[in-house]
């Protein structure tokens, strides 16, 4: 039978003392985790090689097979699984021997304290996602682009950098570490987040929150849920996000305005991977991947003005910035066309007409609301077409869309130490324009404020 995959969190208990093995198993599950149980080598190789498991906790004096032999048999085949050794003797030279053999940790038995049983498993099991993320993410820039486009397919663009994003994501999706996505409002952060936990392939839920303006009460009410009696007016249970995303995504949109108090709270949550509801005793395992978003910048987060940079540091453990569309002049007229087809679909309009010059309008416009103002002003736009062509007068926001002023231009050139020759000045502005225009003369003159023939005579003579 060929190894099968485990989630991540599964760990293999190589352990022949059965009351021990009991203990730490049902410890482990009670923290959300997957658990193997083998009472031998043995019998804990073959569910190794089966399985393969995250992490493996291996009692060091067993038969047939002590643990010097099962870790030198792991070793043949895998470097990289992070083993702790248990054992009740505090053997200097067998604790040398063990790490020089590839182990990553070495625990005493008895074992009265589980917390320190429990970093053990924390630091080996971070250990394994930092290797995992990374080899996925290698593999993942060896490519054109994402192995699993569909996966993004709910974002339209053709943007190279947008590609990019698009790998980086899909290699660290299935990672259980936090992700951070900024930009600017309306860039698409939460169909970023949507598609990260497609590619995740979670069987939980998708479960967004926006906790803008939420007061301390409310967030930790929202997340973390109560059990009754938690406050006055709590008469009966209440199941917080972090359940209903139980073995999902929990997305957190706008986590900048979250208070100092609600930050440290939510700290706590994402290092322990534990909760406890309003009221409770009783901590819950974390089990749903954490996506945040915000659209503060990364120059403000860093330095500790929105959030607290230790909490800043951990939500962001993998990030991404998505670019505005002023940054993205390829993807304005393909997701007008889209828009605008979803508008005819909805308002039940017939399709209309319009010109190279308006899409030539459209893409030198900076769209300040980014893809939501692109939206709006499509939608808007064929509710005020009387007619079968859209023209200018559907669309008043580019009223502002005009050359610069005088005054404007020469504040441009100002600013340089040495002015260009016309010459590579003005090739300059024809290769923006054409860039702008993804190539298309015609908008790229419209542009410029040219002619089509003035356009392609100036291209001859370059």
């Amino acid at each position: 039978m060929p190894a099968t995959s485990q989630p991540i969190g599964t760990i293999l208990l190589i352990e022949d003392e059965p009351m021990l093995r009991v203990i730490l198993g049902d410890h482990l599950r009670d923290r959300g985790l997957n658990v193997l149980e083998a009472a031998n080598g043995p019998l804990g190789l073959e569910l190794f090689h089966k399985h393969r498991p995250a992490v493996i906790s291996l009692d060091l004096r067993m038969a047939p097979m002590d643990g010097h032999e099962v870790l030198a048999a792991i070793r043949e085949t895998d470097q990289d699984t992070p083993v702790i050794i248990l054992t009740g003797q505090s053997d200097k030279q067998d604790v040398i021997r063990m790490l020089r053999a590839g182990a990553f940790d070495f625990l005493l038995k008895p074992i009265d304290d589980m917390t320190i049983f429990d970093n053990a498993i924390d630091r080996a099991l971070e250990r394994y996602e930092l290797k995992r993320d990374f080899a996925r993410l290698s593999q993942s820039f060896l490519a054109a682009g994402p192995q699993n486009p569909e996966d993004f397919g709910e974002i339209l663009t053709v943007d190279p950098r947008m590609r990019d994003i698009f790998r980086y994501c899909e290699a660290v999706a299935q990672s259980g570490e936090p992700f951070l996505i900024t930009g600017e409002t309306g860039v698409g952060k939460e169909l970023l987040a949507r598609a990260i936990h497609r590619s995740s392939r979670r069987s939980g839920a998708f479960v967004a929150v926006n906790v803008a303006g939420l007061d301390d009460q409310t967030f930790s009410d929202t997340l973390f849920g109560h059990v009754r009696g938690a406050y006055t007016g709590a008469d009966k249970a209440r199941e917080g996000l972090m359940e209903k995303a139980w073995g999902g995504t929990l997305f957190l949109d706008e986590v900048g305005e979250l208070s100092t108090q609600s930050q440290v709270r939510l700290l706590r949550v994402l290092q322990e991977r534990e909760f406890y509801p309003l009221g409770g005793d009783t901590a819950r395992p974390l089990t749903a991947r954490v996506l945040a978003a915000t659209n503060k910048p990364l120059t403000e987060l860093r330095a500790g003005e929105s959030l607290r940079k230790d909490f800043f540091f951990r939500l962001a453990t993998h990030s991404v910035e998505l670019p505005p569309l002023r940054e993205r002049k390829g993807d304005i007229v393909p997701l007008f066309r889209h828009f605008l087809a979803q508008a005819v679909a909805t308002m039940k309009r017939p399709q209309p007409k319009w010109s190279d010059d308006l899409e030539a309008l459209l893409s030198a416009y900076s769209f300040p609301g980014n893809i939501r103002e692109l939206k709006a002003l499509s939608y808007d736009a064929l509710g005020r077409c009387d007619g079968e062509t859209l023209d200018l007068r559907a669309f008043p926001h580019l009223s502002n869309v005009a050359p610069e002023s005088p005054r404007n231009q020469q504040e441009i050139f100002s600013t340089l130490q040495q002015l260009p020759t016309i010459r590579s000045a003005t090739e300059a502005l024809i290769a923006e324009a054409l860039q702008r225009a993804n190539g298309v003369q015609k908008r790229a003159a419209a542009i410029l404020g040219i002619t089509p023939q003035s356009l392609n005579e100036r291209l001859k003579r370059a």
